[in-house]
């Protein structure tokens, strides 16, 4: 299991890519995302965090697969900067 952490801008306001966002997570369920936080920066109100929890390549093809959906939510899809973590013991 992959954990994605995800910083990116918007050009709407963060409730209006909020609503889209949640609206999202029937699809993002379907598609083995688990999405465990979203949230706005506390000194720029146009970048976001979105962490989230996938199998290796999920998230990958979920935001191509979604890239007009997620782009009209506000999201700056070139802004994103991607880490991704693993959970080793």
């Amino acid at each position: 299991m992959e954990t994605h952490v995800l910083t990116f801008r918007i050009t709407t306001p963060f409730d209006e890519w909020a609503k889209t966002y949640d609206g999202s997570t029937d699809l993002q369920k379907a598609a083995g995302i688990t999405s465990l936080y979203r949230g706005v920066s506390k000194d720029d109100p146009s970048r976001c965090c979105a962490v989230m929890q996938a199998e290796a390549g999920v998230m990958e093809r979920f935001i191509a697969d979604n890239a007009e959906l997620i782009a009209s939510s506000g999201h700056v899809l070139e802004s994103t900067t991607a880490q991704v973590f693993l959970d080793h013991a």
